[in-house]
């Protein structure tokens, strides 16, 4: 019998956890297989082995896993895998089949764009964009990255478009924010990188909270899980 088994990042966020499983069971109840179960690689519960247990346990033969990841890095190359190597012997009757993160593709950049534009309307030449990701030591997050930059540059016309992270690699957030708010005197539109609620956002949201007070043109657009967008890639990934 088949099953799917959904792994999140996790967080110690309690309302980006309840988001993070809003989200998935959104997403269940729109793919036609018969035993589906959410689990999350760190922080939350519960865990991956968890998850795979209880899919076992409601008699699935073959097991899909889909990580809810938006780019490939350490993450996906290295701990799912390390994950699913000790479970695999485990239950080595199962078949296990893992779907590729969602990568950098046509359709999550339309979803951006129509975020900026719903959030902060038409651009003007004086606008600028800070793309946050959430960081990784895997040289493929810059190409990731630049590669996003230039779609949403191109989508929206933008003239400033720059890239900053919260961890891991440069430049961070602080820095980011301030060299492109001093490249032009137009609004600063931030777009989180980031799936879903939880602690990256919140400090996001509170930097550029703390420079709206102080009289900033400056909002984010919030996470990439409020565009329906991100659940239809799923779906049609999971219904291969």
């Amino acid at each position: 019998m088949k099953a799917i088994l959904y792994i999140g990042h996790g967080t110690r966020s309690k309302k980006g956890a309840e988001e993070a499983v809003s989200f998935i069971k959104r997403v269940m109840a729109r793919i036609d297989v018969p035993i589906q179960e959410i689990s999350f690689l760190e922080l939350t519960n519960p865990g991956i082995e968890e998850g795979f247990r209880q899919c076992v346990e409601r008699g699935a033969t073959e097991i899909t896993v889909i990580p809810l990841f938006l780019l490939a890095a350490g993450h996906i190359k290295k701990d799912i895998p390390h994950a699913l190597v000790s479970i695999r012997e485990k239950y080595p009757t199962i078949q296990v089949h893992v779907i590729e993160p969602f990568g950098v593709q046509g359709k999550i950049l339309n979803g951006i764009a129509e975020l900026v534009r719903i959030t902060s309307g038409e651009l003007t030449p004086k606008d600028s964009l800070l793309i946050v990701g959430r960081g990784s030591s895997d040289q493929d997050i810059h190409v990731a990255f630049a590669e996003i930059a230039k779609g949403i540059q191109d989508l929206l016309c933008a003239e400033h478009v720059s890239v900053c992270y919260l961890a891991a690699t440069e430049p961070r957030l602080k820095e980011g924010l301030e060299v492109i708010s001093q490249k032009n005197s137009g609004r600063v539109i931030v777009i989180p990188y980031i799936l879903f609620s939880g602690l990256l956002l919140n400090e996001i949201d509170q930097e550029v909270r703390k420079r709206k007070n102080l009289g900033q043109q400056i909002i984010h657009t919030g996470s990439l899980s409020g565009h329906g967008i991100i659940e239809d890639i799923i779906v049609e990934r999971a219904s291969k």
